[in-house]
């Protein structure tokens, strides 16, 4: 019987880069949420490991080894078919190909009657799931956290969800030269103590007193990013328009799905080429569970 499992969107509210080790890896301080939109992995029996790639957003990639989701099972197990549905744009900022990662371990753990929530599989795979990258550790968890460290010091959060409209112009942006266009790396990091946040309003004043520090770099390596922030902040009701992770897909915060909603018809009639979408950001832990084992 194959088993599925939903690899959703994550969203970098804020990415405070406060320095970089010897080892290069850059050190941040950073609010994560996830959105009820993104990709499907589908997992059945199979003779060695295989992959499949289909959907909107499949063009260019890859189905050997190289992809993140065959080396996240294999980290699990030796044999299974694996069938990816691909409907969030690569190399986007928003972890598709890290929450691929992770919806890969989960539902392989639970195929195989292990324990497939992000404690126990960091418990015992720590180091390596790390190594896949700093974000398939807090796509595990698919709910609101606190990311540090290089992405391994992990605090689940109790946010207020909120409503949300993503953008990405497709276009690719690179993680290595917008970190190379960073002119500093030693930003002050969020406050030790978060304020309360009691409801949207409340996360959304908050997170104006906060950061993207890649933004500005990644909007010197594609300055397109400077039009859909544009296009984003013009809507009725757009609250905060911010760039998540390293680019290129930006988002609008709204207090009210409504907005959000007209918000994402709006831009996606002006922009038919761009990839947009309307969504409630907040805790999709139990809609990233594997089902049909």
């Amino acid at each position: 019987m194959a088993s599925e499992v939903f690899a959703p969107a994550k969203i970098n509210l804020t990415l405070h880069v406060t320095g970089r080790r010897e080892d290069g890896y850059h050190l941040l301080d950073s609010l994560v949420s996830f959105a009820p939109v993104g990709d499907l992995l589908t997992i059945s029996e199979g003779d060695g490991l295989s992959l499949r790639v289909d959907g909107p957003e499949a063009e260019g990639v890859p189905e050997d080894g190289s992809n993140l989701v065959m080396k996240a099972a294999a980290l699990l197990v030796g044999d299974a078919d694996l069938h990816l549905h691909k409907a969030l744009p690569a190399a986007s900022g928003i972890g598709g190909g890290s929450s691929d990662a992770a919806a890969a371990l989960r539902g392989v753990s639970a195929r195989g009657g292990g324990d497939a929530s992000a404690e126990a599989l960091l418990a015992a795979h720590g180091e390596e799931i790390l190594a896949l990258g700093a974000d398939v550790p807090m796509c595990l968890y698919a709910r609101p956290l606190r990311a540090e460290g290089i992405g391994e010091a992990l605090t689940p959060l109790a946010l207020p969800p909120v409503a949300a409209v993503l953008v990405n112009p497709r276009l690719q942006v690179s993680t290595p030269a917008v970190f190379r266009a960073l002119e500093r790396r030693d930003n002050t990091p969020m406050p030790e103590t978060l304020p309360d946040m009691r409801d949207t309003a409340d996360l959304i004043a908050v997170l104006s007193e906060m950061r993207n520090d890649l933004q500005a770099p990644a909007c010197a390596v594609q300055p397109a990013i400077l039009d859909v922030l544009a296009r984003i902040g013009a809507q009725p009701g757009c609250k905060l328009a911010r760039m998540s992770g390293s680019g290129a897909t930006c988002f609008g915060l709204f207090l009210s799905e409504t907005e959000a909603a007209a918000a994402a018809e709006a831009i996606a009639a002006a922009e038919p080429g761009w990839w947009v979408a309307s969504a409630v950001l907040g805790d999709c832990s139990a809609l990233a569970a594997p089902r049909g084992q």
